[in-house]
């Protein structure tokens, strides 16, 4: 059917002549269609401009206007890509044109509009896409992709949020979009340059489409909406975004992505993304939170944008005002996040939709349902309009008594009639839904009164704490005190984790940066109920250094473990972007924290076991080592002139040696140099070069302890040098050849038995290794090594004694013990290995431990490693079960897989007592040869 056989209403003309000039540019035009070009033209500037350039494309497009619309698409699809840009904008002005007319008209519906432009949306940014990111496959740029991944865009999706999501686009919309990319799709190595790669297609996709040209333009489009958009890349991972929902999405975020869809490039890679955010949009329970949230909200909306009075027309926004479009879609949007996780059919992505569904499931009455419904639509029409008259992306009603009676030419009614009809609408909407929010509100502020009563003694106290001494902290903790005090009445052992928060508060210095953090991130308002339920202690050092809490806002930080070379990579950059040294070691502890921070989040809530959180510590404590050594490096040689000969190497002795640390570890470390023959530096103040290296040693452990405005980084051990305490603080690598060769105790083998290269130049490393490799292939006496460790183990026990049950570490079969006993395994039998179980299974292979003793040694170090990691997590002193909360207990028993509290000790016990035995085996061995 055409166009003018369908007209149900006719715009008026508000300036004749323009009309009479629109009709011209159509002499095929007659009747009712001349009438309705005439008045479109005559009261929109805009259309009377598409006329002028469509005229003649529109003749034949009226004759069926779903027709034409089909069939341009299909000539768009079957474009040059090298023409795209213009082909797209051309489009556009044609879609656009027909859309205008059928809508004054009365032709299309609604939804027929609102989805012509949706359904236009989707294909220009398809076909951007095959257009930006052809050009990289063609260019050999992304890995592994041929023409066949064209279509797919590389495995590329544009997900279309807000009302291009819904199939609601306005007349004059930003289309808003989330690109992201299937990660799964390309190999570990080309990961980098497949991101870069569809990084700079969606920036060129984007240009396409907003890019004003002659032409003029598509969509302005906007790509904000993805996680943390100041410092994300316009493609992200799908696993990065996943992340990031799961421990930061925010409410609006939740309300975002009912509207969600895959738009275009990988659509079913897309869906899989869309369809693993259903936990985190659609809650299980009653998620009546949700509500404050959008409340505040649109309290912040009005505040920030000036929309807070009373309803008066002239320049009232129709989206964002009072009684407006918005109103209508928060009120459907929080009423669906309340119950859609229990209701999938409430799981719809358009208003109209939702508030028919939530109608029908009993959620909102039918009167209000169908109100609000034809609210909705009208507002939208009137939204057009104002849209259709310059192309504005604007929801403003104008401002003038001229202008106002353009918008009601264009509606074919009288200005008065108009706003009286308007001004009822918007206060019918407002009253609607200010009613919901104050009386679902009410009900949140009654459940918070409830809370009041728990804990009232100590919340007394709260308004003396430095950190609330502000007026706007106060305000700001007001709002989140509700909230957080729920939370704590809800955790396993409610007092004990209101008196873990309290002393986490009376410890912070100042707040409002912090409850801002927590206001706008309410998920690390249960990460710090999580923490401060396991242990005070923790909740104090929290407190000390509230600062971390802004790496769980980074956008991965429950993704993998990224490894020490990432590491490395990463603290790299961010100390080249410090120019001063202090500053650089300042940022060195805040990264350094962080990190340690999420090491320890990870083990707290299960997400690694102990084994993996100790690589984990080393791997910070490594990249620490390997980043700020040629910054400590830079600073000295600046004064005394580059380091002389061929250079340092840092070796990690002990724990570090072994990749087994904990979130309190000290580290053991030695410097060997070579100076290759040059006797000095060379710089303003040239040192021997004996001197260089032992001060630039000492300028690393004073970078690495000095406690600056951010804390230290570590404690330094430097003891397993060559000669101890007494020997120079760093060795030349002769001396160090030399003295393992012809000095060394039996001890300082036993420590060599750990030492690893982590930091320094590589070739010096290299060497210092060798060197151990010679000691361990060396022939000695079993009998006397083995005699030699089983006095050090006298002594030792002459000196600590047996050891308390709950110290894993030090007495009689504990970790130093078995740690002991495997060093002695790896240098008798002259493996290369620097862990414990390698170590025992030395000692089995060269027939000096009995294999069952070896297994008993090596459960029992797990054992106490699991006590020692969780631990040191929770506290920097001793275990005591007494002392120990519910939450730090749970820990416990989780890491050391046992049920409870006095299983764990009936295990400690058994196990400890076991691995005595088989120590006492293994060196009563060596007393009987």
């Amino acid at each position: 059917m055409s166009l003018a056989s369908r007209l149900t209403r006719l715009p008026r003309s508000f300036d004749t002549d323009q009309g009479a000039d629109a009709a011209a540019h159509a002499p095929w035009a007659e009747g009712s269609m001349r009438d309705l070009l005439t008045g479109a033209g005559g009261s929109s500037p805009h259309l009377h401009a598409l006329l002028g350039k469509e005229a003649g494309w529109l003749e034949g497009a009226a004759d069926d206007p779903d027709g034409a619309v089909a069939a341009l698409c299909d000539d768009l699809r079957t474009g040059a890509p090298d023409t795209r840009a213009d082909d797209l904008r051309r489009a556009k002005r044609r879609v656009a044109l027909l859309t205008g007319l059928c809508d004054l008209g009365g032709v299309w519906p609604l939804e027929t509009v609102t989805g012509v432009l949706t359904d236009f949306a989707d294909l220009a940014v398809q076909l951007a896409l095959e257009a930006t990111v052809g050009h990289e496959i063609r260019r050999g740029k992304l890995p592994g992709a041929t023409e066949d991944d064209v279509s797919a865009a590389g495995g590329m999706v544009a997900l279309a949020m807000g009302k291009m999501g819904a199939g609601e686009l306005n007349y004059s919309s930003d289309i808003d979009l989330i690109c992201l990319f299937d990660e799964t799709r390309f190999d570990r190595d080309d990961y980098h340059e497949a991101r870069a790669a569809l990084v700079r297609a969606t920036r060129k996709m984007c240009a396409m489409l907003s890019d004003l040209t002659g032409e003029g333009y598509v969509f302005r489009t906007d790509l904000r909406l993805r996680p943390d958009p100041a410092v994300t890349p316009v493609c992200m991972a799908m696993e990065a975004a996943e992340r990031y929902y799961e421990s930061l999405g925010r409410t609006w975020e939740r309300a975002a992505y009912i509207k969600a869809r895959a738009a275009a490039g990988d659509v079913e890679a897309g869906e899989r993304f869309l369809e693993t955010l259903t936990p985190f949009v659609w809650r299980r329970h009653l998620d009546f939170a949700a509500i404050r949230d959008a409340h505040e909200m649109r309290l912040r909306i009005r505040a920030q944008k000036g929309r807070g009075g009373a309803i008066t027309l002239p320049g009232h926004d129709m989206k964002l005002g009072r009684g407006g479009i918005r109103e209508i879609e928060f009120f459907t949007q929080t009423r669906q996040i309340i119950a859609g996780g229990r209701d999938p059919a409430l799981r719809v992505r358009g208003t109209v939709d939702g508030l028919r569904v939530l109608a029908e499931k009993g959620w909102v009455p039918d009167e209000i349902a169908r109100e609000l419904t034809g609210a909705y639509r009208a507002h939208r029409e009137v939204e057009h309009r104002v849209q259709m008259i310059r192309d504005a992306q604007t929801h403003a009603l104008p401002g003038s008594g001229d202008e106002m009676d353009r918008l009601a030419c264009l509606m074919d009614t009288d200005r008065g009639t108009l706003e009286r009809e308007l001004h009822q609408r918007l206060e019918r909407v407002h009253e609607i839904t200010e009613d919901f929010f104050d009386r679902e509100g009410g009900g949140a502020g009654a459940a918070a009164s409830d809370e009041a009563e728990f804990g009232e003694e100590t919340t007394r106290r709260w308004p003396a704490y430095p950190a609330l001494r502000s007026a706007r902290a106060v305000e700001i903790f007001d709002r989140i005190k509700p909230e957080i005090l729920a939370r704590l009445k809800r955790s396993s052992r409610p007092e004990e984790a209101l008196a873990a928060f309290d002393g986490f508060l009376a410890g912070l210095p100042a707040g409002v940066q912090l409850f801002s953090l927590f206001e706008a991130n309410p998920q690390l308002v249960d990460l710090l109920v999580d923490i401060v339920s396991v242990s005070p202690d923790l909740a104090r050092y929290l407190s000390r250094n509230a600062g971390v809490f802004d790496a769980v806002i980074g956008g991965d930080f429950f993704a993998e473990w990224p490894g020490r070379a990432a590491l490395v990579a990463q603290f790299e950059r961010m100390l080249a972007r410090e120019e001063d040294y202090e500053r650089r070691l300042d940022a060195a502890r805040r990264w350094g924290k962080e990190w340690h921070f999420r090491a320890g989040v990870h083990l707290l809530r299960g997400l690694t076991d102990p084994e993996e959180a100790a690589e984990q510590y080393a791997d910070v404590a490594e990249a620490t080592l390997a980043a700020l050594w040629p910054v400590v490096v830079d600073e000295f040689a600046a004064k005394h002139g580059a380091p002389p000969g061929r250079g340092a190497a840092v070796l990690g002795m002990g724990s570090l040696g072994a990749r087994r640390l904990h979130a309190r570890s000290d580290l053991d470390l030695i410097v060997i140099y070579d100076a290759d023959g040059v006797e000095a530096s060379e710089g303003r103040k040239p040192l021997s070069s004996r001197v260089y290296y032992a001060r630039l040693t000492q300028a690393l452990v004073t970078a690495m302890t000095a406690p600056m405005a951010e804390g230290k980084l570590y404690e330094v051990d430097m003891r397993l040098r060559p000669s101890g305490n007494q020997g120079p603080v760093a060795t030349s690598l002769a001396s160090f050849r030399d003295y393992q060769a012809r000095e060394a105790w039996t001890w300082e083998h036993l420590a060599l038995t750990r030492a690893r290269a982590v930091a320094g130049t590589a070739e010096i490393g290299a060497e210092a290794e060798a060197v151990r490799l010679d000691v361990l292939a060396a022939t000695r006496d079993r009998s006397d090594t083995l005699g030699e460790v089983a006095r050090m183990r006298a002594r030792i026990e002459a000196a600590k004694g047996q050891g308390a049950l709950w110290d894993p570490k030090i007495g009689r079969g504990r970790m130093q013990e078995i740690e002991l006993l495997a060093q002695a395994g790896t240098l008798v039998a002259g493996a290369d290995t620097r862990d414990v179980a390698g170590g025992l299974e030395a000692g089995v292979a060269c027939g000096w431990l009995v294999a069952d003793d070896a297994a008993e040694l090596a459960t029992a170090h797990r054992l106490l490693w699991a006590l020692q990691i969780g631990a040191r997590l929770l506290s920097d002193g001793p275990v005591s079960p007494d002392d120990l909360g519910q939450g730090a207990a749970e820990v416990l028993t989780r890491l050391t897989r046992t049920e409870s509290m006095d299983d764990l000790a009936g295990r400690l016990r058994a196990a400890t007592e076991r691995a005595g035995r088989a120590v006492d085996a293994a060196l009563g061995q060596a007393d009987a040869a």
